[in-house]
């Protein structure tokens, strides 16, 4: 496949989950910043929450100054001129997915389109009149709708790979952000909040749902949600589809069965972060220090990232 085809396909799922991504934080911070606060403040806190995990809290206070709930609400949603919006994220992916037709079936691009041009139509008609729980459910369903043509209708061939590659990269890197986020925005409180806390239960319990996550913790814990036993089920629990070593697994399966030598970097690479998440208990991770261990990986998710772009989205 050619490097520029493979590339397409890879940031054409990237940008799609990087949509979705940001819907769910965006839909669950919402709905914590409507909650009581105890007198912390006006709950503009939650929102910006997303803006630390998404590295854009800077642009946001140079174009924008002093937090603003409308304001960040257009500004991750709607704004064109973010690259990190899902506006943005739903353009480039179909920019990316037009340039590709001929190695996507007819169900991806007509998903794909389709959602471009209900995009068009939500931007003009806008969010406070559309409802921004409404619109999150809405980018929620089409990225389903995405991954189901994806599963459904195209062959097991590098295509496939590339597309399932872009999806697990932005996965992980999504996982960590938020992890890191709650940490910086609520710093060591973050690691001492109480069962009996409603807040601290709250927070927690919306980190889980917006990684869809709520359910598994049931399942496999007892008692309220705490640091702990959440970055051990976000991090190492394989059979989490959005923790950080399911993605790591998919990702080393998949980079291990692409042909030929020039992607021994990233495979290397991604079998050695494989492994290291196979055999790190979640005590070890806390003795070094959550935020020093999430800072850590997510520079090499990135370097990932980058040795898979240099083994195989580059032009030779």
């Amino acid at each position: 496949m050619l490097s520029r085809t493979a590339s397409e396909l890879y940031w054409m799922s990237r940008y799609l989950e990087r949509a979705e991504n940001l819907a769910r934080m965006l839909e669950v911070s919402y709905s914590l910043s409507l909650m009581p606060q105890d007198g912390r403040g006006d709950g503009l806190d939650e929102l910006a929450m997303s803006l630390l995990s998404t590295g854009t809290l800077e642009l946001y206070q140079e174009r924008h100054g002093d937090l603003n709930a409308a304001r960040m609400l257009h500004f991750f949603a709607l704004d064109p001129d973010n690259q990190a919006s899902i506006f943005s994220c739903l353009r480039a992916a179909r920019i990316n997915a037009h340039a590709v037709r001929g190695r996507i079936t007819a169900d991806i691009w007509e998903n794909i389109n389709a959602t471009w041009l209900e995009m068009l139509n939500i931007s003009s008609e806008g969010l406070g009149r559309y409802g921004i729980s409404r619109f999150c459910e809405w980018v929620k369903e089409r990225s389903h709708l995405f991954r189901g043509a994806t599963y459904g209708t195209i062959m097991r061939g590098e295509a496939y790979s590339f597309i399932r590659l872009g999806t697990f990269i932005e996965r992980a890197d999504n996982t960590l952000r938020l992890l890191d986020s709650r940490y910086e925005m609520f710093g060591e409180e973050s690691e001492e909040v109480s069962d009996l806390s409603a807040r601290g239960y709250y927070q927690w319990s919306a980190l889980l749902r917006a990684l869809s996550s709520f359910e598994a913790y049931t399942e496999v814990y007892r008692g309220s949600p705490d640091a702990r036993q959440i970055s051990e089920l976000l991090l190492l629990r394989a059979d989490v589809p959005r923790s950080l070593r399911a993605c790591m697994e998919e990702l080393n399966h998949i980079l291990s069965h692409l042909p030929g030598d020039n992607g021994r970097p990233a495979q290397r690479l991604a079998a050695e972060l494989d492994a290291r998440l196979r055999y790190t208990a979640i005590d070890e991770i806390l003795d070094e220090g959550l935020h020093t261990w999430l800072t850590d990986f997510i520079l090499l998710v990135r370097q990932l990232a980058r040795a898979i772009h240099s083994s195989y989205l580059e032009a030779v």
